[in-house]
């Protein structure tokens, strides 16, 4: 579970931080990659899995910049469950939206280790996805990528640090923090 933490604890954790992106920027970030998904999506009537939580922000954000027609559903599963480190896969809920021969966009907010972003890949193709994309706000600069390598779209880069904000987390807080942030000394 989540730690708690006072209200002067999370503030003290944002006002340390180090901002790699401003809202401005990431807002860039959204356009262009909005042009690049409706490049290649547009006439695919694509089902969009935001996955949760992570991906709330970004989705809504970037859906409607999207000007064609979609499906929207979301998938929950986590590796992360409030801590800064990842453990075994939990799944908490499934789209609802049958995958059957259809394209599929899955939409987090980072790529990290690529772990769950590469379980869920997995679950869309076996649910009978004709097709699955990714596509991530955030890509972390890694030399050794356990799982899925790289997303078919992707927003910003930022360094090997633990980053919040736009829909990520510093153990289960600031994920409403309007620009990208990493954590001071991790």
């Amino acid at each position: 579970m989540a730690n708690q933490f006072t209200i002067e604890e999370i503030q003290n954790v944002l006002a340390k931080a180090d901002q790699l992106y401003t809202s401005n920027e990431v807002s860039v970030a959204l356009d262009n990659m909005a042009v690049d998904i409706q490049q290649r999506l547009s006439d695919q009537y694509p089902v969009c899995l935001s996955v949760m939580i992570g991906g709330l922000i970004f989705s809504g954000q970037l859906l409607p910049l999207l000007n064609f027609p979609l499906e929207i559903d979301y998938i929950h599963a986590t590796r992360y469950r409030g801590t800064t480190s990842g453990s075994d896969l939990h799944w908490m809920k499934y789209p609802n939206i049958s995958l059957e021969n259809r394209t599929v966009l899955v939409i987090d907010d980072i790529l990290d280790e690529g772990l769950t972003l590469q379980a869920i890949v997995k679950f869309c193709e076996e649910a009978g996805a004709h097709q699955v994309l990714t596509a991530v706000l955030v890509e972390k600069e890694l030399n050794n990528r356990p799982g899925l390598q790289q997303a078919d779209f992707t927003g910003l880069t930022v360094p090997n640090r633990y980053v919040f904000g736009y829909g990520m987390d510093y153990q289960g807080q600031l994920r409403y923090v309007p620009g990208i942030y990493a954590v001071h000394g991790l």
